[in-house]
């Protein structure tokens, strides 16, 4: 008997969490799993007496559901996806809805929208963000695909969904992979963020030598003002954690980190789209320089530095550390929605930034008090086109700039590495400097492959081409941008 408002495929830790989510806020839910030992296993526990419907093949499961059908996917990236829908299709009748809430490439999103609408069935790609708590107790969840299946599917979603100021962090993001994209960049600014905290906290625990008990007392204090954030709240708590000798847990990380992809991706887009998302690249590559970990032993034991001595007062450099950490998160912020701009001109989709940020200021990882500046910058002007152009981004950046440089130049001197303090400084003094050194690029590559020139006495759009040697022929190579 269809019963079921909604079905759920793949039983993780996810998928259990949302699906028990889905039934405190009334939904009636049927779940599969390809081992279907976890189904009954799941029903036997943590579903122990809700209304939640188990099923054993998928077709017992698709023949549970209300129509039009709902379905959830909540496996692997990749292959995976396109195997259930692939197994599902034989099963499902025209105006069906596939939602696939991993975390898939924008490409792949848009790929099976088209192919999916081409047989009748709605396809929609929705990042969800907020790990295992949020999944439980109320995630960001960023839907697009299909327009199509948005009404079948918006009262469940903004339900089960974080809300902030009784407004849910779920809304339509757009058409073909437009949630999965977005879902991606947070995904990027989520490296960025971490990987600013980290240098952050190897600043004060390398430089100033502050016991864990500091450390974590910053952090308590910065979550209070403008740093407030689900981050920097974890990592007063790391902090805390002792390890069964007493000593801090955190000194027994090992220092490699680990990624899944999606930063990768958020960079590699970018350099299509020809975008400086400066900051998210060199989290990406901290991460790979971290895993060289067997290298950078021998290197350290060859490879010598400055001493690391701190000579100056405790307290201000902290407070300089502080003013780089939001300086810098500002840029990062920055990069990602001149990202996603670039990528709707692009892709031709209409976004939202004001309502991303919201959708992401609660349930995500990201989630800060900082994003409802964001929203409010949207809202003052839905033209913006950077955030350094926004009256309070400008005057934050403006005003904190002389702690940011204290931090950068220090960190140098020291040598002590802080690739995302200082890339986001070289953007913030790139991005206000109207005359760029890009014009003697231009004339190296004119001179060795004859790729023309612009110039400033003359109207944008001609280009012109100099025999700079005097042997050199004067046909010009074609003009082309990256």
């Amino acid at each position: 008997m269809s019963q079921a408002d909604i079905g759920l495929i793949g039983l993780a830790v996810m998928g259990q969490n949302l699906v028990l989510n889905m039934n405190d806020h009334g939904y009636t839910v049927a779940v599969f799993n390809r081992t279907v030992s976890k189904v009954d296993d799941f029903l036997q526990g943590p579903a122990k007496e809700t209304k939640v419907m188990g099923a054993h093949t998928l077709e017992e499961f698709v023949s549970m559901l209300k129509r039009p059908r709902r379905i959830m996917l909540m496996v692997k990236a990749g292959d995976a996806v396109d195997e259930f829908i692939e197994a599902l299709l034989p099963h499902l009748e025209k105006g069906d809805i596939i939602i696939d809430g991993g975390n898939s490439l924008f490409t792949d999103t848009s790929r099976r929208c088209k192919e999916l609408k081409d047989k009748g069935i709605v396809f929609i790609g929705s990042g969800i963000s907020g790990g295992e708590e949020g999944a439980r107790h109320g995630p960001s969840i960023m839907p697009g695909g299909n327009p199509e299946g948005w009404p079948h599917i918006r009262e469940i979603f903004q339900s089960i969904s974080a809300k902030v100021d009784g407004e849910p962090c779920c809304d339509w993001v757009g058409e073909d992979g437009a949630g999965h994209y977005v879902k991606m960049v947070h995904n990027g600014i989520e490296y960025g963020d971490m990987q600013l905290i980290s240098e952050a906290y190897f600043l004060l625990r390398k430089v100033l030598k502050l016991s864990p008990e500091e450390l974590k007392s910053v952090f308590e204090e910065w979550n209070k003002g403008d740093l407030d954030s689900y981050l920097i709240e974890i990592t007063a708590k790391i902090f805390g954690v002792r390890d069964e000798d007493g000593s801090l847990l955190l000194d027994k990380i090992l220092d490699v980190a680990g990624q899944k992809g999606t930063g990768k991706w958020t960079v590699i887009n970018a350099l299509d789209l020809g975008m400086p998302l400066t900051l998210i690249g060199e989290a990406v590559f901290a991460r790979c320089l971290s895993s060289l970990k067997n290298e950078r032993v021998e290197a350290g034991k060859l490879i010598k530095g400055p001493d690391v001595k701190f000579e100056g007062n405790r307290d201000e450099f902290t407070n300089a550390v502080r003013q780089a950490l939001y300086s810098s998160k500002i840029i990062s912020y920055a990069q990602g929605f001149m990202l996603m701009e670039q990528a709707a001109t692009d892709y031709k989709w209409k976004l939202n930034y004001g309502g991303i940020a919201l959708m992401w200021r609660g349930g995500c990882i990201i989630r800060s008090q900082f994003l409802g500046k964001i929203k409010e910058a949207f809202k003052n002007n839905p033209k913006l086109h950077s955030l350094l152009l926004d009256p309070y981004f400008l005057k934050e950046l403006q005003s904190r700039q002389k702690g940011w440089r204290k931090v950068v130049s220090t960190s140098a001197e020291l040598g002590v590495p802080t690739p995302c303090f200082s890339t986001a400084l070289c953007f913030y003094d790139g991005y206000r400097t109207a005359d760029l050194p890009a014009n003697l690029i231009q004339a190296q590559r004119d001179f060795f492959g004859a790729h023309t020139y612009e110039r400033t006495d003359k109207p944008h759009g001609q280009f012109f081409h100099t025999n700079w040697t005097g042997t050199g022929g004067l046909v010009s190579s074609g003009s082309y941008n990256a």
